[in-house]
């Protein structure tokens, strides 16, 4: 008896390891120390010493059942751009640049092809989000998950000097709420979509006309957008922003009011985005009441930025530069706490 035979190939984690060296590296930045493959990883913080008073930031997160889709599509090297962003993201809101990410992959059986795809779409969002992939791990789980399944998770650690911080406490009444748009589902309510959807091969290869001539599958598995590029070309226009909230889980009701203070409320015109077409097809094949589609889903938006009205025009186009689509969406009004919306 050895441990290949209890279902753990330690040689099929070298060989993973191996395919994946090329896309970490191409993910690296100068402050990356030591290779890869050591007990941890190691990042030089100097550099912040720029910085008035720097704060850490973080931010952990999965793709949750989403992967699904990736199994019966057989298509592993976006997922982990999902991974990615639904970390970053949260850095971001913050006012933080990202700096570095950790992978964890589970899986029931080390396919060393299949994880290096995966690791190829966790190093592609980490250069997307201009930060290093400085770890990782891939662990088998035999009699735990099926050979053929896996799931994916990560960290990242960000950094802002804490004066540019965003809190949520400049919000006042009067700021107006642009929203970046969305890739589409991006990676939450997917439980929901598995209710709504069969969840076979063919139906997912079918083409629908309301989607533009693309496949389900393909509409559905659209990474997850990475807004790194966009809050960092607003800052550099000079734009100070007053609150922002990434639209994940929850949708608006939940996660609107988390940038909020008390004593202010949010509304936000269902009319004022186009919204992508998976979210009408899936509430009209679901039967599902509106009210449930926007405490669930992004509904077209991504991301809901506030900010003064004398600075709109400046802070879209320079969203607009980062290749972000923006749209005033709504205003704060003074109020209760919460959402709106009309």
């Amino acid at each position: 008896m050895d441990y290949k035979n209890s279902g753990v190939d330690i040689e099929a984690g070298y060989k993973s390891v191996e395919l994946m060296k090329k896309y970490v590296k191409e993910t690296m930045r100068p402050e990356v120390l030591g290779g890869i493959g050591g007990f941890s990883g190691a990042f030089d913080l100097s550099g912040i010493s720029r910085m008035e008073d720097p704060v850490l930031l973080s931010g952990t997160d999965g793709c949750g059942t989403k992967v699904k889709l990736a199994f019966l599509m057989d298509k592993h090297d976006t997922i982990g751009i999902d991974a990615v962003a639904m970390c970053v993201n949260d850095v971001a809101c913050a006012g933080g640049e990202p700096l570095f990410f950790l992978d964890y992959i589970a899986c029931g059986k080390n396919y060393p092809e299949k994880i290096a795809l995966i690791v190829k779409g966790v190093a592609e969002g980490c250069k997307q989000a201009d930060c290093a992939l400085i770890g990782g791990e891939t662990a088998e789980h035999p009699g735990l998950m099926p050979e053929d399944e896996y799931d994916l998770a990560g960290f990242s650690v960000g950094v802002a000097d804490r004066k540019d911080l965003i809190t949520g406490e400049l919000i006042r009444d009067g700021d107006v709420l642009v929203g970046l748009k969305s890739t589409g589902i991006h990676s939450n309510g997917f439980s929901l979509v598995r209710n709504v959807f069969e969840m076979t091969r063919e139906s997912l290869d079918t083409v629908y006309d309301e989607l533009g001539g693309k496949s389900l599958g393909e509409v559905l598995l659209a990474p997850t957008r990475i807004y790194v590029h966009a809050l960092k070309a607003i800052k550099a226009a000079g734009v100070r922003l007053h609150g922002v909230s990434h639209i994940t889980g929850g949708g608006f009701y939940e996660n609107v009011p988390r940038m909020l203070h008390d004593g202010v409320r949010a509304v936000i015109r269902k009319d004022s985005y186009p919204m992508q077409p998976i979210f009408p097809l899936m509430q009209k094949k679901g039967n599902i009441d509106s009210h449930v589609m926007y405490n669930t889903f992004n509904m077209g938006i991504g991301m809901v930025l506030a900010l003064d009205a004398a600075d709109v025009d400046k802070a879209m186009e320079a969203a607009r530069s980062a290749g972000d689509e923006p749209f005033v969406i709504g205003e704060i009004e003074s109020g209760e706490k919460g959402v709106t919306l009309c």
